[in-house]
């Protein structure tokens, strides 16, 4: 059998990455100068975008509401309408930075649903591409990603600074 070495999933897969207090609390409170050391790409009013440390492809990223809510049914009406305006915003940044063939959007409801921080509600966007769940995926339980998280900010910041940021994708006609 072989092995692939992926020490950023083996911190989450051993429980090394678990913690008291909410991560994205915790995001929400820092100071705006750390962002790109805690891979935050974009803040809005009601609503924060950042990398997912622990990333199933590359471009795994989240939107996650200032507000500590753990479901939809709880989250203000505008950061719901925010949320999807970003959704907006961050399609466009992983169609120009990688061109993907699809997506994947979910959120996991609950700690039986699957939800890593299951108190604070987010939105995971995961780009996905044809054949990219082959046996490394299926028979070998292993996703090989091709870039590290600092190369991954890199491609994704400068879609979210400036004017990149000032219009949402949707409001073009």
């Amino acid at each position: 059998m072989d092995y692939l070495w992926s020490p950023w999933r083996y911190q989450y897969v051993a429980g090394d990455a678990k913690r008291e207090g909410c991560i994205f609390c915790e995001m929400k409170r820092l100071d705006p100068r750390r962002d790109p050391e805690r891979l935050i790409l974009y803040r809005g009013q009601f609503n924060l975008v950042v990398l997912n440390l622990y990333p199933y492809t590359s471009g795994h990223l989240m939107v996650a509401p200032y507000a500590h809510v753990a479901s939809l049914v709880e989250l203000d009406h505008r950061a719901l309408v925010e949320m999807m305006s970003i959704g907006q915003r961050v399609e466009a940044a992983l169609e120009r930075a990688y061109h993907p063939d699809g997506y994947n959007l979910g959120m996991n409801l609950g700690r039986s649903a699957g939800a890593g921080v299951a108190d604070h509600l987010h939105l995971h966007f995961l780009p996905r591409w044809r054949g990219d769940t082959n046996f490394m995926t299926v028979i070998g339980e292993t996703r090989v990603l091709p870039e590290d998280l600092s190369m991954t900010y890199r491609k994704l910041a400068p879609f979210f600074q400036g004017e990149a940021a000032e219009s949402t994708p949707g409001d073009r006609k």
